[in-house]
């Protein structure tokens, strides 16, 4: 959904991010089918305040995947920023996969597209993860540290089948993240 191009102002901006926040809460523990006025009575707003900022239940859904998205770009990309970039990709994986994850099963299963088309929901949220995942690998590739044969769609492959086991069994994620990893990792 396109904002308008005056910035909000701080309290509709404090706002905005409440409901995004509360609604993820609430969509990722009931389900899409919680009412807007549920929504905006746990985030202390009327039902008033978030029609203005999304007009449907399926605005304020795309707005919220696009949002969580967002932080797991930034995220990359500080992790690219912050160290050695020849282990940001493996570092970034491990995170997403044992601490992120285990957390938020919602956008979990929007990255493997269970139940929910990202690229119909929030496009540009796809692309802009694919990117930074992109970076992530090609860093690494040109540290020496990842396989070369290998593109940023087989990272996101094998990111949504190790999430996919941490939901299946999280006893056994950490181990089976480190196999996998090592498997990403160029010959020594």
């Amino acid at each position: 959904m396109a904002e308008s191009a005056r910035p909000l102002r701080a309290d509709a901006a404090r706002n905005r991010a409440r409901v995004l926040d509360v609604a993820y809460e609430t969509f990722a523990a009931e389900g899409l089918s919680v009412p807007i006025d549920e929504i905006a009575r746990r985030a202390g707003v009327g039902a008033g305040t978030i029609y203005r900022h999304f007009p449907t239940k399926e605005a304020l859904f795309a707005a919220v995947i696009d949002d969580r998205m967002q932080h797991l770009v930034n995220d990359g990309y500080a992790v690219l920023k912050s160290g050695e970039p020849g282990e940001a990709l493996f570092s970034y994986l491990r995170s997403l996969v044992l601490q992120w994850g285990a957390r938020d099963r919602g956008l979990v299963d929007a990255l493997a597209g269970l139940g929910i088309d990202i690229d119909a929901v929030a496009p540009e949220a796809e692309e802009a993860f694919l990117a930074m995942l992109g970076d992530l690998l090609t860093a690494a590739q040109q540290a020496g540290t990842a396989r070369r044969d290998i593109g940023v769609r087989e990272v996101k492959a094998i990111l949504v089948g190790c999430q996919a086991m941490e939901a299946y069994n999280s006893a056994l994620a950490e181990r089976v993240t480190d196999v996998v990893v090592d498997g990403l990792r160029a010959a020594r």
